[in-house]
Parts: structure tokens; sequence; C-alpha cells
């Protein structure tokens, strides 16, 4: 086996330790089909990895977290709101909730009092909104300009120095002379002796006072630092009140000169004039030593930004990491202000999404735990440090910093020092640490998980149900169940164990998992179709702890699968799509892209797919692959109104689409502008502009795909303006092209002609034949009797547990059977897991009906930390703040 393997040209340094080719075809064209497997052969392929210990701020109580933040930030001074947004970004982050950190940062940036603060937080966004460049230069093409994130004018937002005007000493000679020379290395500088006197109160004293230097008409300056340009430009300035262009050299002297003569509005010209030569990477790190020397802050400022803007490039130049370490707490001022705490943070953000482990992270982390000043920035701080001296081996530095933060409060930092009593030896201790937790606080399902770690047997699977029970979103105890039952040989029921997470989260680690699976049970069909998935989500995945390549193992599995052609992978295409299989279809999309069929399609395609399973990164990378592969201008423009459209710029995607149709009429084109319309006009009176646009779309041509959609949103269009005939037409059409979704809508025509049966069972048909049905149970609860609703919603939680629906319908129903307790419970389930402003909005008003003021407020304004402008929580936050005592 091995020899075959290596034989592939397979030059893994490391890949002998894995063996994943034992499961694959020996000689090409045999198939060995054995009747079972070997239990020591999957677990040399099968390891399921300990959870890591996750570098995330991650409170027990997050809703507190979050309620207190609400509350500081309704009355806190405005120099503070910067970084309380900051700190509800990292709350988000650890809830992985994309949209709303970015909300979070976006605010901090709209808040930031200080230059150092817009810099961090700009450059911060611009950091994570990596590869949307292209959104920028479509908007340009549409004559919008995006200069949000643009380029600082850093002088302008430093007020300029004031200086009081310096009297003359008394001891005054009046038959001195007005003019007074200073002699600098043979040349003699004449200056204006009272112009100088004013520039400084050391220099009023040298030239009016009680000094030998007052009764001077030439005075030796050689040894300050100064050159002759330099003075004769100092002497100008002393008349004319501003610089004259110079050199970088000249205009340092002159800044040192100003700072040993305590000329601080020379020092400040000097400073503006320094900033505003700023335009390159080393420009910013030579020019930042001095700055921090001199504390020069308009200079610094416009340094900082040029380094920021470079990232995460300019982290591979050995000076600009210099440049953020080698500082002490004043230079860190000069630098960053009061965002230094915020500054480090983003910088460790971004080291440790290159190399958690490298030296360069710890240093950053470091500046990062010497920046924190309140306790949440150290539970932060310290709890980074930890998880990364973890992951360097270095344990008895990690359990310090994780003792640090779990004293300043960080509950979650136990895990850590549990992992590191179990590495020496102490599996007692690690234990007891969890145990201690879970009974000390609302238990949450990482506490499960972790002390499952430390259990054996029947208790390590007990506890790994409750983790999944308290938090159904944690991967680790599916894996785990899964590869138990793969051991036991049961592969029907490892199967069905990891299907159930990838039925409602697609996780790139269960794929891999499920694709051994497939391996050891000689399904390389199953198996080529996961790896295909993966790829289509991270076309760089390695697989077996990093050390095989996906795209490689993908090459061995195909050896041993039938080659379908052209027309096979569009009947498996359109099979898939029918029956909603949504990983499949990504696989089969996969495989085509490597024909001569059109890239742009299909690329489109897959972006739709990626949509419809929650992964808007990778979607969006695909319809800029869409867009780059276009055949023909106006399918260009196509992709990118879907570009636009997906990035919140409805109007420039809707222009994208009239010019397309102006080029060509185009179903594609057709369809942009009519879904664009629609979801963005309040006026009813669109719906028959949309209703033309899908017809014309109709009849241009397409394929089914395609044309079934456009019929089921032509049908959802007539019901919503009461043509149900005409929508019942629509979605019979749909249907007739297999577009199987359809059978949702005729439901709902089936419902409002009062055939409430007929409506059940469509939903019905759906469920049969829908691979993934979480949602059309949810729908088909509409149309039961109560008991019944009740069963398919459980269904709906067993499938999909990120779905709130069920939980707000199962509380509705306990509440108004005065069972106030359980209602509540029923909520506080989801929302230990699930941050969804609609659960908190209704435990809220629970908590207000009962009588619970504090606990109504709480949820209120974690809810408005959500959404800051949702009317209804809005006002019911406003009636329950009227209540507190």
């Amino acid at each position: 086996m091995r020899n075959f393997f290596l034989s592939q040209s397979y030059k893994e340094t490391q890949l002998h330790a894995l063996n994943p080719q034992s499961w694959l075809q020996v000689e090409r064209g045999k198939l060995y089909k054995s009747t079972s497997y070997s239990p020591s052969s999957i677990e040399s392929l099968i390891k399921v990895a300990e959870p890591p210990v996750l570098t995330l701020f991650k409170p027990v109580d997050y809703v507190e977290v979050l309620a207190q933040i609400h509350e500081e930030l309704e009355g806190c001074a405005p120099q503070e709101m910067s970084n309380l947004y900051l700190l509800q970004f990292q709350v988000f982050r650890g809830l992985g909730e994309a949209k709303l950190l970015q909300r979070s940062l976006h605010s901090a940036w709209q808040n930031a009092t200080t230059v150092h603060e817009k810099l961090i937080y700009a450059s911060w966004l611009r950091y994570e909104k990596q590869g949307e460049e292209v959104i920028s230069d479509l908007l340009a093409s549409c004559g919008k300009c995006s200069q949000e994130f643009g380029l600082l004018n850093v002088a302008s937002q430093f007020p300029s120095k004031t200086v009081d005007t310096i009297s003359r000493c008394s001891y005054q000679i009046d038959q001195i002379s007005t003019m007074v020379f200073f002699q600098i290395r043979g040349e003699m500088i004449a200056c204006e002796r009272q112009k100088i006197a004013a520039l400084s109160a050391p220099f009023n004293t040298m030239l009016n006072g009680s000094f030998t230097e007052s009764i001077l008409e030439v005075i030796d300056l050689s040894e300050n630092g100064i050159s002759p340009v330099g003075m004769r430009a100092v002497s100008n300035f002393s008349v004319e009140e501003h610089l004259d262009d110079l050199s970088v050299e000249i205009l340092l002297e002159i800044m040192v000169f100003a700072n040993t003569f305590c000329c601080e509005k020379l020092k400040d010209a000097c400073d503006r004039q320094l900033a505003s030569l700023v335009s390159s990477r080393q420009d910013a790190v030579e020019l930042m030593e001095c700055a921090m020397e001199e504390d020069a802050p308009v200079l610094a400022a416009s340094c900082l930004q040029v380094l920021l803007r470079e990232l995460p490039q300019c982290l591979n130049d050995e000076q600009v990491i210099k440049t953020f370490l080698n500082v002490n707490k004043q230079q860190r001022a000069t630098m960053a202000g009061h965002a230094s705490f915020a500054l480090y943070c983003l910088l460790c953000q971004v080291t440790m999404n290159i190399n958690p482990k490298s030296d360069v992270t710890v240093c950053f982390l470091e500046k990062l735990v010497e920046s924190a000043a309140s306790t949440r920035q150290k539970q932060l701080a310290f709890h980074q440090l930890g998880c990364v001296k973890l992951l360097r081996k270095e344990y008895s530095e990690a359990e310090h910093y994780f003792s640090a933060a779990l004293t300043a409060g960080h509950v979650y930092s136990v895990a850590g020092l549990a992992r590191l009593a179990y590495i020496r030896g102490d599996k007692l201790s690690s234990h007891e640490k969890l145990s201690s937790v879970i009974s000390s606080y609302q238990p949450l399902g990482w506490m499960y998980q972790e002390r499952a770690l430390y259990c054996e047997g029947d208790r390590k699977l007990e506890d790994l149900d409750k983790a999944t029970e308290l938090d159904p979103t944690l991967t680790h105890p599916y894996m785990y169940r899964a590869a138990s039952f793969m051991r036991k040989q049961d592969a029907k029921l490892a199967l069905a164990e990891i299907n159930r997470l990838l039925g409602f989260k697609l996780s790139l680690e269960c794929l891999e998992l499920r694709f051994c699976f497939y391996l050891a049970l000689e399904d390389y069909k199953s198996a080529l179709c996961d790896v295909q998935a993966i790829l289509t989500l991270s076309p760089e995945y390695r697989m077996f702890e990093g050390r095989a390549p996906a795209s490689q193992l993908r090459t061995l599995v195909r050896e041993h699968v039938d080659q379908w052609t052209t027309a096979d992978c569009w009947l498996q295409l359109y099979d898939r799509w029918s029956s909603v299989d949504d990983i499949g279809s990504l696989s089969v999309i996969y495989q085509m892209l490597e024909s001569d069929a059109a890239k742009g399609v299909l690329y489109f395609r897959q972006s739709l797919l990626l949509l419809r399973l929650n992964c808007p990164e990778a979607a969006m990378r695909s319809l800029q692959l869409a867009r780059q592969h276009a055949a023909t201008e106006h399918e260009r423009l196509v992709y990118e109104g879907w570009i636009l459209y997906d990035t919140g710029h409805c109007e420039e995607g809707l222009r994208k689409a009239e010019e397309s149709i102006s080029i060509q009429r185009s179903f594609e084109a057709f369809f942009l502008k009519a879904y664009a319309l629609a979801d963005s006009s309040l006026d009813p009176s669109c719906s028959a502009t949309v209703v033309s646009l899908l017809e014309d779309a109709l009849k241009c041509p397409s394929d089914r795909l395609r044309k079934g959609q456009a019929l089921n949103n032509l049908g959802s269009v007539y019901v919503d303006s009461g043509n149900i005939d005409m929508a019942a037409d629509c979605y019979i059409s749909a249907l007739k092209i297999q577009h199987t979704r359809a059978h949702q809508g005729l439901a709902r025509v089936h419902f409002l002609k009062n055939d409430r049966k007929a409506a059940y069972e469509e939903m019905t048909k759906l469920i049969e034949k829908a691979r993934n049905n979480a949602s059309a149970y949810e729908k088909r609860s509409e149309y039961c009797e109560r008991e019944h609703t009740k069963e398919d919603l459980q269904m709906v939680t067993q499938l999909d547990p990120l779905r709130v629906y069920p939980y707000r319908y199962r509380a509705a129903v306990l509440m108004d059977n005065h069972k106030e307790k359980e209602a509540i419970a029923e909520l506080t389930q989801a929302i230990a897991f699930k941050a969804d402003l609609h659960l908190l909005h209704l435990r809220a008003a629970f908590y207000e009906h009962i009588g619970d003021i504090a606990s109504a407020l709480r949820d209120c304004r974690a809810a408005l930390s959500l959404d800051p402008n949702h009317q209804e929580m809005l006002e019911l936050h406003k009636r329950v703040n009227s209540q507190e005592p």
C-alpha cells in the first residue's frame, strides 16, 4: 500500500505515518471488496482530536455582559465608547456571530474620538474585509466612490499648538543689538534676537536674561546638533511662522533642536511637515523611531497609518515588528495614544491568524497584557496568552496566564488549567476543576465537553450527550460518538451521528471525518463527493492534521469512481438540486468545473448553494470567480450586480442588471432585476413590475433549475398580491420541472383557499423529497393541529437546533398554559447557544409579565446590542425601563 501511495508522486515527508491509502485500491482497475473492516486500521485513520482551547473571550453569561455593555454605552463619556464597542466585538467573536462583530467594529470606528482610534479601527475593518477590494472597484464603475476607510488627513486631527506669549526678562540692556548671530561650523546665521527669544522660555532667558549670551552678538551653537541650513530655517520660522520645503534630514535636525530648547510651536510645525512626508513602509519605520524618541504625535500617527494599511503583509517585515515591540509605556502612548489595547488586539489577531505559535505572536500578546487596563481587557489578554503558551508547550507560563485570567473572572480559562493538569498526569484534578465550575455556574455545553476529556466509558458519553443537549453546535461530541460507532463497526450509526451535525452546520472537520468513514466502507463515490465539497469550501484545505492536501486525496479516490460525461453531470446536478442535496450539488459542480463547460455559470450556481449553506465568504469568492470567467460582457454585468446586491448595494446592483439588459436580454439579468426590486422596494405597486420582469426572464433561454426558481418567485409575488390562481399555476409549472421547493408555495395556496389538509399533504411531499428538510417540517407545522404541530417542531429542533421558531412556539404555548417558569426555561435553553433578538425579546416580555423587571431590562439591553434599531425592542425597553425602581 505504502509503495503505491508514494508512487503517485506523493512527496509529503510525514505522510507515511497516516497511511490513508490503505482504504484505497492497490492495483488500478481492480476493486477489492471486503465484508468487514479492521478496527485497528480504522483506529489509524479515524482520529478525533481534542477540541482546542479557543483563544476567544467567552463569558459564562454573555447576555449579562452584553446588557452591561449596553447600559454603560447609554451613560458613558464619548471617549469611552470605542473601548466598549471593542469589548462587544470580542463577545460576538466568541459567539461566532460574524455579522454582529463586524457591526460592533464599525461602531467602534464611528464613535472613535481620537486619531489613533480612527486609524486602528479603520485598519481593522479593512483587514476584516480582505478580498472585497472588487466591491470598491464596482462601486466606482457606478460612479459611487467608497472612501469610507480612505487615507485620513492625520495632521487635521490634531489641534495646532498655541504657545503663550513669552514676556521679555526684566534684565535688559538697551544698547544690545536687535540682531544676534549664531555661529555653526564656521558659518554665521543672522537672526532677530526678539523673534528667536519668542520661540521659547529658554531662548528668552538666554537672549534677554542674566546669562552672558544676552550681551553677546555672536553665540556659538556648534555643539547643539543643528546645521547652518537648519538654523537658517529656524530663523525664517521665527519671523514667518512656517517652515519652507525642507528635506527629512533637516526637519529631523530641527525637531531635535526644538525639543532641546522647548520650542513647542516650532516642534509642532516640524512634526506636521514630517508627517506629510511619510509615504512608504520604510519611511514609516524610520520616522516612527524618531517620533517616539522626540514625542512627535502627528508624525507617529502618520507612520502608524501607513503601517496598519499594509496589514497583514507588513508583519513579514522584521523592522515593522520591532517598531511595534521595542517601545516603553511612554513611547506606546506617543504611537497609539489611549488606544494601545485596541492596537495590540488588532496585531494579535493578525499574527494569530498567521501563526499562533510564533515568537511574534507571543511578544504582541505580552504587549496586550501590558496595555490591558480594565478587568475585562485583562481577562482577554491573559487568556489569549495562556492559549498560545499552551500551544507552544510552555506549560508553566501557560498555567500562570490561565490562572490570572480565571482570577480576573474569565471562567472559560479553567479549560486551559484542566488541560495542563492532565498533561502533568493529574487527570483527577482536571475532572475536579470542571466539576467545580459546573456546580458553581449555570452549566454550559463547553463545560461538559471539557469534563468528558477526563472521563472514560459511559461517563464520558454521558457528559458528551449533556454537552450536545446544552449546546448542539459543538462539533466534538458528534465526532467522538461517530468515531466510537465506527470503531464498533456500526457504520450506519456512525454516519447517522455525523449527519446530524452536517444537517445544520457545514463543518470541514466533520466532512473530513465522514470522508474517512466512506473510505473505510469503500464507498469511494460518497468519499469523492465529500472531498470535493471540502475543496469547494476551502481550496487549500489539508487533511489528517494538516499533513495531506485534500486535492491529492481527491486524485487518489477519483481513480476508483466511474467518470461522468458532461451530460451525466447535468443529470446528477438536476437530481441533487431537486432533492435539496446541497453538499451533493456542490460536489457535482466542482467536478463540472474541470470540464470545458461555461465556468461563469457554474461558479454562479456554486455561489447560490454556498449561500443556502450559510457560507457567505465562500459564496462571495465563487461570485468573484464567476465574474472572472464570464463568457460575455452582459453575463459579467449580472455577476457584478449580484456582488453589489449581496454586499448591501442594491441600487448599484439594479443598475448593473439594467446595463446588462441593454446589451442582451437574458434570463439572469431579468431575474436579478426582479429579485433586487422585490427585496428593496416597499411600494406595493412595484409587484406588477416584478411580475413583468420575471415573465421576461422566463421568455429567455435558461435551464430548468433556474426557470423553476423564477416560477417559484413569480408564484410568491402573485400570492402577496392576492392572485392565488395564478400563483398555483406557477408553482405547478415549477414542480413539473422538478423544482421541489415549489411544494411549499403550493401548500400556502391551499391554505389560503382554506384547504388545510391539502396544504399539509403538499408539505409532506416536500419532506419526503428533500434531503435537508428542517424548514419543511417547520412550515408544515403551520398546517397541523396543535399536537401534530408540536411533533413537527420537535423534529425541526432535532434536525436543526439553530432554527428559533420552535423554541418560541413551545414557550408561547407554555406561557398560555400559565407555566411561566417552563416557558422561560425553553427560551433560556436556546439563548445559551444562539444569540437571537427574537428569543431575547420574547423572554424579556415574559419576565415583564411575571414582574421580574431586572431580568426583563437585562434581556432588552442584550437584544438591543444585537439590533439597536429594532422598533418593538426599543418600545419594550422604554416601557420596562420606566418600571425599574
